[in-house]
């Protein structure tokens, strides 16, 4: 199976150069393209939130993933290292169009995999020492650790007009759109599906 996985941020961004440059390689290498998948949310989403974590689980050995470029698997060093490893790890090859760059089965992407491994780990003791190092200052000078008061607030906006989200919603509109209507974030709105969810 070869999947093509474009990615935008928003919906102002536009996917059609995506898929230009990757219609463009398969044909160039012969390549068949099984299935396209698609994201329009931000690279920095963890990708178990995105159709990207999705299909990835969906992939076994043999399979191929197509991008444009490898930052468009994630906008943090960390998870795009992390989904290299996984897929090194269970010989699902990775095609970047414009980087050139080829990830298989072989020893290469093997010792690659390994040093992804080993960096990714590092980088997470970095980010958890660094936070805790942070904390611990703030604490230090007298400063209040926890969420500032009032940044609820764009919650309450949505718990206020629940009913309405979920008519807008039923209606086809999009997030981004409910977003822009009411003011808020693509994080407070999964927030507050979240908690609507858990209190179900």
């Amino acid at each position: 199976m070869v999947i093509a996985y474009l990615r935008v941020s928003t919906v102002h961004q536009h996917l059609d150069n995506q898929r230009g440059e990757i219609t463009h390689y398969a044909k160039r290498n012969g390549i068949k393209i099984d299935k396209w998948i698609t994201d329009t949310i931000s690279g920095s989403t963890d990708k178990s939130k995105r159709n990207l974590g999705k299909i990835l689980k969906q992939m076994h050995g043999g399979d191929v993933l197509i991008v444009t470029e490898i930052s468009r698997l994630s906008r943090t060093l960390l998870e795009v290292m992390n989904i290299m490893k996984y897929c090194v790890d269970n010989n699902i090859a990775i095609y970047s169009t414009k980087d050139g760059y080829t990830f298989d089965d072989s020893i290469n992407s093997k010792v690659l995999s390994f040093a992804f491994g080993l960096a990714a780990e590092i980088e997470h003791k970095l980010i958890s020492l660094r936070t805790k190092e942070a904390l611990a200052v703030i604490k230090e000078k007298g400063g209040k650790i926890g969420r500032r008061k009032g940044s609820g607030d764009k919650i309450k906006i949505l718990n206020e007009h629940k009913d309405e989200v979920e008519q807008d919603l039923a209606s086809g509109m999009k997030i981004i759109d409910i977003c822009n209507k009411y003011g808020v974030s693509y994080k407070t709105y999964y927030r507050f599906k979240k908690k609507s969810a858990s209190s179900k």
